[in-house]
């Protein structure tokens, strides 16, 4: 199976661009952009099931320095 998400990243205070660089070194991201609105950087992830899915967000995105909190949503079409 294969999944792919956006995650949501909330950065601390002027961090954004060195989140999302550092988030594009992370296995399994495919895109990581900054944005405006709630949010301050964007993340397209793909991965070969849910749990590998969990373990880059929560294992890797939220360790990054910098990131305040995720939100994941799975594409499903």
């Amino acid at each position: 199976m294969s999944v792919q998400a956006y995650v949501f990243v909330e950065c601390e205070h002027g961090k954004s661009a060195d989140v999302a660089e550092r988030i594009m070194k992370i296995g399994g991201v495919t895109d990581a952009k900054m944005v405006t609105g709630p949010y301050d950087v964007i993340v397209l992830v793909a991965a070969s099931s849910f749990k590998v899915l969990g373990d880059v967000v929560i294992k890797k995105i939220q360790s990054v320095e910098g990131v305040k909190r995720t939100l994941t949503n799975v594409i499903i079409e």
